[in-house]
């Protein structure tokens, strides 16, 4: 008896994937990363509100740790109540946030809850867009559909970042300037909670029998190393996403500020879209030590920053960093949870990269108050390359961390013995080795 299998076209899993649901998460992505990008003249905010760096960094530390406690109950909340319910409240919150800050007249109590309410806000929903999006895909190809939905914020942060400099520069000095600009926020952050809503209005969440706190996974799958990497991620974030623009207004070099995210957005975008063709060859452990240097080389190289041209090499060095190490972190940080607990896996990865923020936003804005900003970014690099070399000398590639190249090669052959199991049908045990020429496009070791 012969057997013929006729294998599915190499296209279906990828159109399977690449649907869509898919690209309305796309299209929601852009819009919520170009609002937070016109945000990111909140220091300049709390300038005009008679405000210091130091305070500043202290604001932007209080929401971050608003956005942590959130975090105790946003996993686990995911898990229980769908993701849906929590993406809703969570742009929400963003909005409510946003609006807060136009009625800000002084550094006060309103200041620090609108910020609250704004961490909060953007935690919870880059939280459920991933934790959406790797529900949709298989598990050999999470870490690629995450990094190519990540792609669509590097679009965000080229619209944001041009945006954000347009109004700056052209609406003088007052009110109206930073009302524009976080009001404009607000308006995306609406047209955002739309998206969301149509995109999961057939989503079905089975809620687990057990769903317990964030701190008993935490404990029980630890991530291990990730964790310092995930600070230094969020020590990244602090150096160009709170003091750039103070930093490249008192050089005179205020239009610097687009030239760099625009470059950042590109190069990010290119690097990232890129890690198809080459990062299954890296694997995990490698593209994270290659980001590190990335981050190194950005920060370092902001210290020679003169004219406006020089923002060009840091921003290449901290997009290629930013490109290759949050997919990786973010996939295999969540990788070590079981999928029901992944909403808290996610979470517990992502609360990190904020805690690096709120360790580092105070002692870098104390640094640029009494050195100024080239000690901070001497220190903000030394630490970058003092963790890297940890990681380089404690770390080593495991077998969950192996190149995707060889994972997919898994599943490929252990989907074919399923498929040869399945068949009620009496085949030679040669049968398996014969078949497996016959499958065009797979390669089996």
């Amino acid at each position: 008896m012969s057997t013929t299998l006729t294998p599915l076209p190499a296209t279906t899993e990828r159109d399977a994937v690449y649907n869509r649901v898919f690209w309305l998460a796309y299209a929601a992505n852009v819009l919520l990363v170009t609002g937070n990008c016109l945000t990111l003249r909140f220091a300049e905010l709390v300038a005009h509100l008679h405000g210091t760096e130091q305070i500043a960094g202290m604001v932007v530390s209080i929401g971050m740790v608003g956005a942590l406690a959130a975090r105790f109950f946003l996993g686990q909340s995911i898990d229980r109540y769908g993701t849906r319910k929590l993406w809703t409240i969570s742009t929400t919150l963003f909005v409510l946030g946003c609006l807060g800050f136009l009625g800000c007249e002084s550094v006060s109590w309103n200041l620090y809850a609108a910020r609250v309410a704004f961490a909060a806000g953007v935690a919870g929903m880059f939280t459920c867009s991933i934790v959406h999006i790797q529900n949709q895909v298989p598990t050999h190809r999470r870490t690629e559909v995450i990094g190519n939905l990540g792609s669509s914020g590097f679009i965000g942060m080229i619209v944001g970042s041009q945006m954000g400099d347009i109004i700056y520069n052209a609406i003088p000095n007052g009110d109206l300037r930073f009302n524009t600009l976080f009001g404009g926020a607000a308006m995306l952050g609406i047209v955002y909670l739309v998206l969301v809503r149509l995109l999961t209005r057939n989503d079905q969440h089975q809620r687990p029998r057990e769903t317990p706190g964030a701190h008993r996974l935490l404990f029980r799958y630890w991530p291990g190393m990730l964790v310092l990497i995930a600070l230094v991620m969020g020590l990244g974030m602090t150096v160009t996403t709170v003091f750039l623009t103070r930093y490249a207004t008192s050089k005179e070099l205020a239009s610097g500020v687009s030239i760099f995210f625009t470059t950042y957005a590109i190069a990010a975008f290119f690097f990232r879209v890129s890690l198809k063709y080459w990062g299954p060859h890296l694997g995990h452990y490698r593209m994270i030590l290659l980001g590190l240097g990335g981050h190194c080389l950005g920060q370092f190289s902001l210290i020679l920053v003169n004219q406006q041209w020089q923002f060009l090499i840091p921003a290449i060095g901290c997009g290629f960093g930013h490109a290759l190490l949050f997919p990786s972190v973010i996939s295999l940080g969540a990788g070590r949870f079981p999928p029901e607990y992944r909403g808290t896996g996610t979470t517990i990865i992502l609360g990190f990269t904020e805690f690096g923020v709120v360790l580092s936003a105070p002692v870098l804005g104390a640094v640029i108050d009494h050195f100024g900003f080239v000690p901070m970014y001497a220190t903000a690099g030394a630490t970058c390359f003092a963790i890297g070399i940890a990681f380089a000398m404690t770390a080593r590639p495991q077998r969950h961390e192996e190149p995707a190249v060889e994972r997919t090669r898994q599943t490929e052959r252990i989907d074919l013995d399923y498929v040869l199991n399945q068949c009620e049908v009496s085949v030679p045990s040669e049968c398996p080795a014969q078949l497996r020429p016959e499958l065009p496009g797979r390669q089996f070791p």
